[in-house]
């Protein structure tokens, strides 16, 4: 006799879902196959788990679980069959026919209303979706089922316009089907073929690769005497080489697998395994590459790694787990509680992600620590390629400054060749001292050959030598490393306490020194108004006549021309002029100037003063021409 067919209607909440999912939320509609996938790893993982517990299903548990793809190109269908759990009828109608979730209701009116795409995707996530999706490529959907441990099986039918059917069904095998009969191919409507096998394979390629069971397809074949014959090919590599444990994996199973998600050729400096449990589970396998990516500081640059849940692929260069500038770890994170269809907006706000963030944060600074303590070779390599990157965490992330800066490395006048940490720079500090010293430039040989290094290069004291564009920044955003001030050289007022000879200056100089200047200060700060906001003695120069600082909190000229070229405005700013009161050029001029302060010749040479201090730092003159043109006419009366 044959079983009665009961039609039934779907939830009226689940008609709006599946037109919606038809129309409007998927944009990629290869998706469908990674559900469904997914759905059927699901089951096979609660059959093993159940049969742990349940003897009655021992048979069924240790049989060989596995997932295949059935393609009848005759009468287009796609088959995904697995001998998992297995449902009921009940199962089936309350899984399948309803969505009983609270707030479904308002969620899909928020969607309907929605009439930007992006808003429309960040909604993607609050609802499970996933079996719904077959109808994106579906005309017609046909699920066969039988629960372990159960005699009798269930058929359920739909075409996904409103109503569906449902009917007992004998002689099932344990497990779930589901036959998807197919649109035509519509490449305008993003329907590839999905009865290709290549284009099957590449699915579950991208997708699915790492599921833990096996996924076989029949796949079509000659022989070499002519002759057709069907093999049953595994599509799947099943390596999630993150799920196992790191003492199981060889270097050259990590460095393949760095070659395949990296496209990079060489092997990975650094590999970080780790997996965390709790109340939030997942996986990460992460690598710092030994070569920096030729678009690493380009906008088009992607930053974030891959995001897995339970080894099902959801999207590449996923932000919210890996901040910008570690933009160059590669690697997978596989969570165990997300659901599939998370969205990148969602991400960004999940409090779960967050912690991840800040665990993968922390994890791999920690092992850039502790690469710099135990193999300084391979750190000072890896920095020489990302440390521009990582001093861009100085600005974005101040939960890890302090890490952060445990790792700068830099140029200092300790050593011409070697770079030091600021730890190091610390421990070579001079009694007394309490500040670190740095001097910006373009080049090192521009920051070594400046004047503002003269009393420092006398005296022996270190300066850091930062030439990255961004240590104009970063310097300014932290105040101080391990509680020692970090001090521009060519910023406010530098006292080293000694004079060039070792000798401690005295009240009584300085006080007859300011006083014999009295005079000619403020005459030059009138004289070059145009130019500078004060004009003062220096106590950093021992050989130059003068050299142009700022005031502590002023913004430097490099960054003023940064600034600039980015399109926004800056007000000019005017530095300050110091002059060295032991130099031969500026007591004469100081002589000059007492015995007639009216004289026109001592204008230009104020400002051929001011010219020549310019350029010697790299900075630009406003007037080249005039600046040439006096220094010629000078030049000419001296001979």
């Amino acid at each position: 006799m044959p079983s009665s067919v009961e039609t039934l209607e779907f939830q009226a909440e689940t008609r709006q879902l599946l037109r919606l999912v038809i129309h409007s939320i998927y944009s990629n509609k290869d998706i469908f196959l990674r559900e469904l996938i997914s759905n059927a790893s699901d089951a096979l993982d609660k059959l093993r788990l159940a049969s742990l517990t349940d003897t009655g299903l021992t048979e069924y548990g240790s049989a060989d679980l596995h997932i295949s793809l059935e393609v009848d190109k005759d009468a287009r269908t796609l088959t995904i069959r697995d001998n998992g759990i297995g449902m009921t009828r009940d199962d089936l109608v309350e899984l399948i026919g309803t969505i009983a979730k609270s707030g479904t209701a308002s969620l899909l009116e928020k969607i309907k209303e929605s009439k930007d795409a992006a808003t429309t995707e960040s909604l993607i996530g609050q609802f499970g979706v996933g079996f719904y999706s077959a109808f994106m490529v579906a005309d017609k959907v046909t699920v066969r089922t039988r629960r372990a441990g159960t005699d009798s099986g269930t058929q359920w039918e739909s075409d996904g316009e409103g109503s569906y059917t449902i009917q007992a069904a004998d002689g099932l095998p344990v497990g779930t089907s589901v036959t998807l009969h197919l649109k035509p191919a519509d490449s305008e409507d993003g329907l590839a073929d999905y009865l290709s096998e290549s284009k099957i394979r590449q699915i579950v390629k991208r997708y699915s690769d790492f599921i833990r069971w096996p996924i076989r397809m029949a796949t079509d074949r000659t022989d070499a005497d002519g002759e057709a014959t069907s093999d049953l090919d595994t599509l799947n590599s099943m390596k999630a080489l993150w799920a196992r444990p790191r003492s199981e994996v060889t270097e050259d199973e990590y460095n393949e697998f760095y070659q395949q998600i990296s496209h990079d050729w060489l092997p990975p400096a650094e590999t970080i395994h780790m997996r965390a449990e709790g109340t939030f589970e997942y996986e990460a396998l992460l690598f710092v590459p030994s070569q920096a990516p030729f678009d690493l500081y380009s906008r088009e640059s992607k930053s974030g790694v891959q995001l897995y849940v339970k080894r099902v692929f959801i999207m590449d260069d996923c932000e919210a787990l890996m901040p910008n500038y570690l933009r160059f770890v590669k690697g997978v994170v596989d969570a165990h509680d997300l659901s599939l269809n998370v969205s990148r907006e969602l991400l960004q706000h999940d409090r779960q992600i967050q912690g991840v963030r800040r665990r993968l944060i922390k994890k791999v600074l920690g092992a850039l620590k502790d690469m710099q303590a135990k193999d300084a070779e391979r750190y000072t390599r890896v920095w020489a390629q990302f440390g521009r990157a990582l001093k861009e965490g100085l600005l974005e992330d101040r939960d890890n400054t302090e890490l952060l800066l445990e790792l700068v490395s830099a140029a200092s006048t300790h050593d011409p060749e070697k770079t030091t940490t600021l730890r190091e720079y610390v421990e070579r500090m001079k009694d007394g001292q309490d500040t670190i010293y740095y001097l910006t430039g373009e080049t090192r040989a521009m920051v070594e050959n400046s004047p503002h290094m003269e009393a420092f290069a006398a005296k022996g004291y270190e300066v850091l030598i930062l030439t990255d564009p961004i240590d104009e920044v970063w310097v300014d955003q932290v105040p101080a490393f391990d509680g020692h001030r970090l001090q521009s050289i060519a910023k406010g007022q530098v006292d080293l306490d000694e004079s060039a000879d070792g000798d401690k200056e005295t009240d009584a100089d300085k006080a007859q020194r300011e006083q014999d200047f009295a005079a000619l200060l403020p005459w030059l700060t009138t004289t070059l108004s145009d130019h500078v906001k004060q004009v003062r003695l220096s106590s950093r120069l021992t050989t130059s006549a003068a050299c142009i600082v700022g005031d502590a909190h002023d913004v430097t000229p490099t960054l003023e021309k940064m600034y600039r070229a980015m399109g926004q405005q800056m007000p000019t700013v005017k530095r300050i002029l110091e002059l060295n009161p032991t130099h031969p050029l500026i007591t004469a001029l100081r002589t000059a100037h007492h015995a007639d302060a009216e004289a026109p010749a001592l204008t230009e040479v104020a400002e051929l003063i001011y010219g020549s201090a310019l350029l010697a730092e790299g900075g630009d003159l406003s007037d080249p021409a005039r600046f040439t043109r006096l220094l010629t006419d000078h030049l000419t009366r001296t001979l």
